[in-house]
Order: C-alpha cells, then structure tokens, then sequence
C-alpha cells in the first residue's frame, strides 16, 4: 500500500527516487549558494569563486540527472521555449554591437537558467524534494532580509549580503516573489514556534521592502498578496486572512518610514523631484523601444543596452531588455514560458492529487501568487538574465509533473473536491475469511 500510495503520489518509482539523490544534492546546494550566498558572510570565503563551483554543481547534477526517470527527449514546452531562448540568444552574439559582452552573458548567465531549470524538472520528483528546495529559497531571503533591515543604516537599503540582491529594486522584486512562499510554509506547519519565526519574517519582509523605497516592489508585493488572500483565504476558506490583510495594510501605512507613501504615490502621480528616477526609467524605456524598432530581430546582443546607450543603466523594464537585446522573438518566447508556468498550475488544480493533498494546493497557490507578483514587477525591474523567476518556473514544472501522476482530471466546471473518488489502487482491500 505504501508503495503503491508513494507511486501514484509522485509519479515514480522508490529506485529512481534513489538514483538522482546525488543530482538533488547538488541542486540543492546551487540553490543554497546562489540564495544564502555564504560567501559575503563567512571570513575568507570571498577568495573562493562560488559563482563558478556553483555552475560546476549544476552542469554536474545535470549529467548525473539524465540516468533519472525525466527523458531530455519528453521535455515540457516551458522547457523547450527555455531553450529556444538559450539558442536564440547564441544567435544574437555574431551580430551583437559589443560581441565579447553578449557572449560573456550567454555563458555566464543565460546557460545557467537552461541547465537550473532542466535539473530541476528532471531531479524534483516528489513533494519532499520540491519541499526542501523552496524552503531553502524562502528561508534565504527572509533571514538576509531580516539582517539588512538589522543593520540599516538609512537612505534606500540593499541586501546585506550584496550579489544578486545589492540592488535595492532587485532585492525588493525578490522580497515580492518570495512572501507569499514564506506565507505557504506559515500555513503548512503546525508547529506555534516554526508558525511565529515564519511571521517574524514576513513581517521583516514588508519592513525591508519599504526600506528600499522601491515602488517596483511595492507592485509586486501588492499584486502578489491580492493572490494570496484569495488562494489562501477566499479559495481555501481561512476567511481570517482577509480579516488580517485589512490589519495589515493599515499597520504597514501606519508605520512606514519616513517618505515612503509619497513615493509610493509617484507611481500614480507626478514624480517626486527633478532627480527622482522615475524620470531617468521613463528615458530608459523610451530609448530601449527605440533600439527596438531600429533592431527588431536581433537587438544589440545580451547585455549591450548599458554600454550601446552610455548611460550605463539597464532598461529597468524585462520586457523591453529582452526586445532590444535580443529581439522582439526573445520577448514571445518568454511570454509563452510564463503562459506555460500559469498553465502548470492550472493543470494541478486538474489532478487527483490536487484534491487530495492539501500540501500540493498550498504550493499551488503560492506558486500561483509569485508568478503573478513576478510578471507586474518584471515590467519594473530588468531580470532577463537573473536565475530567480526561471527558479519559479522550474517549480512548476515539477509540481506539475508530481501531481500528473494522480492521473484523474477533474470534470470542466466542477472543483476537485466535487468530483474526486477514491483511487482503488491506494485502498487496501482484506478478506475477513
């Protein structure tokens, strides 16, 4: 019974389970590497080149993951548009304007989102696995979070631990993708003490994206926590929640800090001063559409934007980064890997096991807010070749592969939970005689 029940849960066999614990591992360890980034905190540490183990890791969990059950020939579209996107972007670097710099990014940056995502489809194969590493993503950002606010010292604050998250724009689109994650593992456990050190940091998670003044994620959070109460409250019935939303917008504009809601109030006004970057962003965009029309096709090639226009700034917009460093095909195919991500978990919701397991509708709807938080805040914030959103991409593909080894579909129009039977095959049936 168990066997079977582990089976059907996830969609594979104990034995494969077994063989790709090594290419989990060093998945695992990238994500630790690349979120926690333990080499801006431990002394000495910074003379070892952690970004080029941590791409070592990855291109060797992914030899390892091709012997695991996931066939690189039954790739999901979302991860066959990944690569198209890899490969369109290759294309780019012959006619690029700064070749040397555009073949630095593709090898450096856009391979790693291929080979992070093909790992992760291959090598998730089960609720646990995706459990751990999206606690490991969730739990980085809320405690480097938790110490930048810590040791704030004024003006708009950036991730302590520097990286990926130096910027503040960057490390405040972050804080809106990865608070409805924290909420998902607030409300999985039952435990008072891991309930209260999820809370602490979610509370921090709103304290330091205020710091940062980042009206970037101010939209994200806001987009992302419409999401989640009505996952988590209105769809899953825990009306407290919206009770505690209401509370909890009126106590974060009650003790924003100094200056921040009439930055905020930019967005929908006018811009603050002459100096205020909401000018500067709107010349960005202006001239990024620019070198758009003037190279639809190709673009300037992977990271040329900040060099082509001297300004030294990227676009600040991950659309048009794409349109006018890669071309307007760059940008499709990244529409249609975030429709493929939506569809992942519209197809969940489809499954047995959706029904069932009220772990996997958790995931969903938290998967469901950082996607939605991610694409309004992308529109803000130049990610085109960070790993973060390809990371929430991968997640998908892997509760989606989870929960496809329910099997049943639910009817059109009828929730799962209505039309859900017992799958025989779990029930163990004994003979009184």
């Amino acid at each position: 019974m168990v066997t079977a029940s582990l089976q059907s849960a996830t969609g594979m066999r104990p034995e494969v389970s077994k063989k790709g614990a090594f290419a989990f591992g060093t998945l695992l360890l990238f994500s630790v590497l690349y979120f926690a980034r333990p080499e801006d905190v431990i002394p000495g540490m910074g003379y070892i080149p952690v970004a080029k183990i941590s791409g070592g890791l990855a291109i060797l969990g992914l030899i390892f993951g091709v012997g695991s059950r996931f066939s690189l020939k039954k790739l999901p579209i979302e991860l066959r548009l990944l690569m198209a996107l890899f490969v369109w972007e290759c294309l780019t670097v012959p006619f690029a304007w700064y070749k040397g710099g555009a073949f630095g990014y593709v090898t450096a940056k856009c391979s790693k989102t291929v080979i992070l995502a093909i790992l992760i489809a291959m090598v998730v194969t089960s609720m646990q696995r995706l459990r751990k590493l999206m606690y490991v993503q969730a739990a980085a950002v809320a405690a480097m979070t938790f110490a930048s606010v810590i040791l704030y010292r004024g003006g708009r604050m950036g991730g302590v631990l520097g990286g990926v998250f130096d910027n503040p724009n960057d490390l405040a689109i972050n804080i809106g993708m990865n608070w409805p994650l924290c909420l998902m593992f607030l409300l999985r456990t039952r435990n008072p003490f891991k309930k209260l050190i999820w809370g602490v940091g979610m509370l921090f998670l709103i304290r330091g994206l205020m710091l940062t003044y980042s009206r970037t994620g101010f939209l994200a959070l806001g987009v992302a926590s419409i999401f989640c109460v009505y996952e988590f409250g209105v769809r899953e019935k825990r009306r407290y929640l919206i009770a505690i939303a209401v509370v909890g917008v009126l106590m974060a504009a009650f003790f924003a800090p100094s200056g921040y809601g009439e930055r905020v109030g930019s967005i929908f006004g006018k811009p603050l001063d002459v100096g205020d970057s909401q000018d500067a962003r709107r010349e960005l965009l202006i001239e990024s559409l620019k070198i758009t029309a003037a190279h639809p096709l190709l673009g300037l090639g992977p990271g040329n934007f900040a060099s082509y226009t001297q300004t030294w700034r990227v676009t600040h917009n991950t659309y048009t980064e794409l349109t006018s460093e890669c071309g307007i095909p760059a940008l499709i195919i990244f529409l249609f890997i975030l429709r493929a991500a939506f569809r992942n978990l519209k197809r969940v919701r489809e499954s047995r096991l959706f029904a069932e397991d009220p772990e996997v509708r958790l995931f969903t709807g938290g998967l469901w807010a950082s996607l939605a938080g991610y694409v309004v805040g992308a529109f803000f914030a130049s990610t085109a070749y960070q790993l973060f959103p390809y990371f929430l991409v991968a997640y998908t593909t892997a509760l989606f592969n989870i929960a496809s080894g329910s099997g049943q579909k639910v009817q059109p129009g009828k929730s799962p939970l209505q039309t859900w039977t017992p799958n025989p095959q779990l029930v163990k049936v004994t003979n009184p005689s």
